[in-house]
């Protein structure tokens, strides 16, 4: 079939002659679609033209294979938001993504969640197109190479390209086609797009127009988002799946990624980001099951829940395509104008260290206690309240433990592929890369979204190998910040008991966020310096100084604001009974102390005397 024959069109074609294929047409935004008419008559003479580059056939192949001329195929058609080399933002298709990866550098979605999803689908194509890798040699080869292997990944989104359209007739793209209630409805879009409150429009920037259609590129990723970070909560019903009762779909939990601690690495281009966190399947790291497919390659899904003897999830692949939700789609290629949601395959995630790579893991004392066995892993979303430097210690590949007792925590498997790669010389030891946490904090019974948390830290690959120096002196510089922090808090907390104030006053917690705030973006642009030549012992040192000077500053200035009446103090019972003198004066002598004992190696000789109680 020709590719003119899928539009009802009174043009005639061009000649193929006349014809060549030059980077403005390949390059041509409606190069990328089913919907392009006027483009269509000639990639027909360009299939037909002897001259065709071959590194290009591949592209101009894949347009001609369009099968309805009505869907919004995500394989051709543009709608994932990325960032250029230049600072620009557009949108490219599954196919450009790939294809342009090394000049573009990252996935720029409105969300960080919404962009991690994304990823982790392109990292499911990009898994099944080049065969694992198969192991550790394969990934190098892929790595050395100027780009990803795009005749392999044409021929593989070919093969899938009608699941991967999102208004098939039969089988949309993570969606159920005949996906309905007992009852009709009418159905919004504010239970599919994340950041509309659902029940509370007025919590939102969008509104009017924008929550009455969205376009089909739109509507695709907050599809994606949806079933990775679907709030819990009771869901409309759907006719064919069992466990609904009087029209309601019981929670079955948050979206696939919910409860995760999401961790992925960012390269320098979106080329390295891929490659960086394809961990292949190899011994000790992925294993390969047969089954183990992303779900385009299934059959269709029905409203049903699927049973658990096969659904798994079986690896990687399964995890990063996961159907958490039944959802369908309305409207059409002119706009997306509803989306009814239904509850879809549960997953419970413990012991799932070993094949999701892109989480951070701790053990359950819980479930330990609950099924009488030791360890047991499951995820750990990051903490919101604290930027990611602070928790470095629970972000790096832990040390070698010293006893056979199973650790405490594990870091995600992409950090400790990339410290293997590192340990080996496969990445040199001069290589920057940027640790990216993701996670999602839930309201109320984990049905609403309350806080997106998303922070990156630029460091060398050193600080993620184990036995390092200077991963050692990273996390204790980051454990030195905490410690003057603890010491400025106190000298807070004791300036309001001199002025007569309650402990929880606020003060301390006041203090402590301007110290973090402040030692915030040092600590970022200390680590980044750190590299192969650096000194461990002298970095720390610097880093200490630097330190004291902001908190030392900070303190000097809450003695100076607490006024004449802290001067002269009063007296207070402490904890034992005894009575203890608070003024500014001995509040600030204190603090010196606690200082100088959290930074030993920035006290000067005439900072290491001891400051009597």
């Amino acid at each position: 079939m020709k590719v003119s024959d899928l539009y009802e069109m009174d043009e005639t074609p061009p000649d193929a002659g006349n014809v060549t294929m030059n980077s403005d047409l390949a390059d041509h935004p409606s190069k990328e679609g089913s919907g392009g008419r006027a483009i269509a008559s000639v990639l027909d003479c360009l299939m037909s033209s002897s001259s065709l580059e071959e590194d290009t056939k591949w592209r101009v192949e894949a347009l001609a294979t369009v099968s309805n001329p009505n869907g919004f195929t995500l394989t051709n058609e543009a709608w994932i938001p990325v960032l250029d080399a230049s600072g620009k933002s557009r949108e490219v298709s599954l196919r450009g993504l790939f294809e342009q990866a090394g000049d573009i550098r990252a996935i720029a979605c409105e969300l960080p969640t919404q962009t991690f999803a994304l990823l982790r689908l392109a990292l499911a194509i990009l898994h099944r197109s080049t065969g694992g890798p198969p192991g550790e040699a394969a990934w190098q080869t892929l790595w050395r190479d100027r780009g990803l292997p795009l005749k392999d990944l044409g021929d593989y989104l070919d093969e899938f390209q009608d699941r991967f359209d999102l208004l098939h007739p039969k089988q949309p793209f993570y969606q159920v086609a005949d996906l309905r209630a007992e009852k009709d409805n009418t159905y919004g879009l504010e239970r599919l797009i994340a950041d509309v409150p659902n029940g509370m429009p007025f919590l939102t920037t969008r509104a009017g127009n924008g929550m009455e259609s969205i376009s089909p590129a739109e509507a695709a990723r907050w599809l994606v988002h949806c079933q990775a970070f679907d709030p819990a909560g009771i869901k409309t019903g759907a006719v064919g799946d069992s466990r609904v009762k009087k029209g309601k779909g019981y929670s079955i939990g948050v979206g696939t990624l919910g409860n995760l601690g999401g961790v992925y690495l960012e390269g320098a281009t979106l080329r390295e980001t891929l490659l960086l966190n394809l961990v292949p399947f190899a011994p000790n790291w992925q294993r390969a099951d047969e089954r183990d497919v992303p779900v385009w390659e299934r059959e269709a899904q029905t409203a049903a829940e699927e049973s658990e003897t096969t659904r798994g999830p079986y690896g990687l692949l399964s995890l990063y395509t996961w159907q958490s939700r039944r959802i369908r789609l309305f409207g059409d290629l002119n706009g997306i104008t509803g989306a009814m949601i239904a509850i879809g395959d549960r997953l419970d995630w413990q012991d799932r260290h070993l094949t999701e790579p892109m989480s951070v893991w701790g053990r359950s004392a819980p479930r330990e206690k609950e099924q009488k066995r030791t360890p047991i892993y499951l995820p750990r979303p990051h903490d919101h309240t604290r930027a990611l430097w602070r928790g470095l210690q629970t972000l790096l590949p832990p040390p070698t433990p010293s006893t056979s007792e199973p650790p405490q925590r594990q870091s995600a498997m992409v950090l400790q592929w990339l410290a293997r790669l590192t340990r080996d010389g496969n990445i040199g030891q001069d290589f920057q890369v940027r640790p990216r946490a993701v996670s999602v904090a839930y309201g109320t019974q984990q049905a609403v979204i309350d806080e997106v948390f998303s922070d990156t830290l630029t460091m060398n690959v050193l600080l993620l190998v184990e036995d390092s120096p200077l991963r050692t002196a990273a996390v204790d510089a980051a454990a030195d910040a905490e410690a003057a922090v603890r010491a400025l808090r106190g000298l807070a907390t004791n300036l309001v008991r001199a002025a007569g104030g309650s402990d929880d006053s606020g003060e301390a917690d006041r203090a402590a966020e301007q110290a973090y705030a402040v030692l915030d973006q040092v600590f970022r642009n200390w680590l980044a310096r750190l590299g192969p030549e650096s000194d461990p012992s002298t970095e720390r040192t610097a880093w200490q100084r630097g330190v004291r000077r902001v908190v030392h500053r900070i303190g000097r200035e809450l003695v100076e604001a607490s006024g004449p009446v802290a001067w002269v103090g009063r007296t207070k019972l402490d904890r034992n009974g005894r009575e203890i003198h608070y003024s500014s004066f001995q509040a600030e002598a204190w603090f010196r102390r606690d200082l100088a004992k959290a930074l030993t190696l920035a006290n000067d000789s005439n900072e290491n005397q001891e400051v009597p109680a």
